[in-house]
């Protein structure tokens, strides 16, 4: 993943590159437009020097004048190359057929050579190599961009961290802490964007909040008519309908079931995590719960870690779904470690679940097609089958069973 605060330091980076060496080529183009400008040095040195037919002396008393003040090595020449007067170290070899207005660098520093109105030529050579101009100002903006690119990072990385810290807070939001909130640093548009948040993550929090206490409050009043159903329905006496009175009560367990399973469906959303932990050993509590459908757990006891309650009601689950499709066929419940985890696994020998429906049954409230006719079942038992279980590090799935009917596998960690 890309950074943004590198993408902006980087680019900071580019454009002080981009502008030292447009600098540094703005410069050699001028540089490169020099000879106009020696043209004029030698107008102003002919002007200075005498006149041609002036004494080998007085040239040369001339030619000391300027090279203590210029500080070069300063050689007069005539125009067949003839020398007439010299000041400082020998110039180097001089051909007058060869030479033109310029300069050139040499072992011995930058020389440059002058062609006087008069036709004479003087040649002038540094007496001390000088570092370029162009070396200076390349490095001195080499310089600045390096003060300006240590002064913007703590600037962009603090952008950058205010963005990580936003990100964070978005991720907390979403894994289900209704609770998350960022700093608000600043006065720009990062600070805006993290009040906003604030804003958003409060209001999704009050709302969520007032569907679980409505939910709870529904399941809650529900609990009340339903108490009196089946108290008239134990009321009907002999002469009722065995048939009706037998529907009646299937009917009423049923409903009784859905709210408890909304009341813990509620409850669990309410918390991110498990409110308990202890050891437990699987295969006992699978037993206890096998006893009350009259079935046998089989297997070798595992430990594993995690709420007493929500595990039997895993188990409890299970066993409810197997005995509702299983049809006239056995169950089979099952425990053993494998691979440092424990496998709990229930198995029916019913029409099972066709291949497209098996990871859908443990949508909430979803049932499998062939099922619904009967309007049994709700379809939230294995939506908390799966919530308990992902609370608890672990996976369920539903597999086709050898022989017809569906095993349901729950993996989860070994103590």
């Amino acid at each position: 993943m890309q950074r943004l605060y590198l993408q902006i330091y980087v680019t900071v980076l580019l454009v002080l590159a981009v502008f030292v060496g447009a600098a540094a080529i703005a410069w050699k183009l001028a540089e490169d437009e020099t000879p106009q400008y020696l043209d004029l040095a030698a107008e102003l040195t002919g002007a200075l020097l005498p006149e041609a037919n002036a004494p080998q002396a007085e040239a040369q008393r001339a030619l000391d004048a300027l090279q203590r003040k210029l500080r070069f090595d300063l050689a007069l020449y005539q125009p067949d190359g003839t020398m007439i007067a010299m000041a400082g170290r020998p110039p180097p070899r001089f051909e007058p057929r060869r030479a033109r207005t310029g300069w050139r660098r040499g072992p011995g520093g930058p020389t440059f050579t002058l062609q006087l109105p008069d036709r004479r030529w003087l040649v002038a050579r540094q007496v001390r190599e000088r570092p370029s101009p162009i070396l200076w100002v390349v490095g001195g903006l080499g310089l600045l961009a390096i003060a300006i690119a240590v002064g913007a990072y703590p600037v962009v990385r603090r952008l950058g961290r205010r963005l990580e810290r936003l990100k964070e807070g978005v991720e907390q939001l979403g894994s289900g802490d209704l609770g998350a909130r960022v700093a608000v640093e600043g006065r720009d548009e990062v600070a805006a964007l993290a009040a906003s948040f604030n804003r958003s993550a409060e209001r999704i929090e009050e709302l969520i909040a007032a569907h679980r206490l409505l939910l709870a409050n529904c399941s809650h009043e529900l609990r009340t008519p339903l108490a009196r159903i089946a108290v008239a329905a134990s009321l009907l006496g002999d002469s009722a309908d065995p048939r009706t009175r037998e529907e009646l009560r299937r009917d009423i367990a049923e409903l009784d079931q859905l709210i408890e399973e909304i009341l813990l469906a509620s409850r669990l959303e309410a918390v991110s995590g498990l409110e308990r932990h202890e050891p437990i050993d699987l295969l006992a509590l699978a037993a206890e719960e096998a006893a009350h459908y009259e079935l046998e757990a089989s297997g070798q006891p595992v430990i594993v870690d995690g709420d007493r309650l929500l595990l039997r009601r895993l188990v409890r689950n299970l066993l409810e779904n197997a005995r509702r499709y299983a049809g006239d066929g056995p169950i089979e419940l099952s425990v053993r470690p494998e691979g440092g985890r424990a496998v709990l696994e229930v198995r029916d020998h019913g029409p099972g679940v066709a291949p497209d429906e098996r990871e859908r049954i443990f949508e909430p409230f979803y049932r499998p097609a062939a099922t619904r006719e009967t309007g049994r079942g709700s379809g939230l038992g294995l939506a908390l089958v799966r919530d308990i279980a992902g609370r608890h590090g672990g996976t369920v799935v539903c597999l086709a069973a050898d022989g017809g009917g569906s095993r349901f596998r729950v993996d989860l960690p070994a103590a």
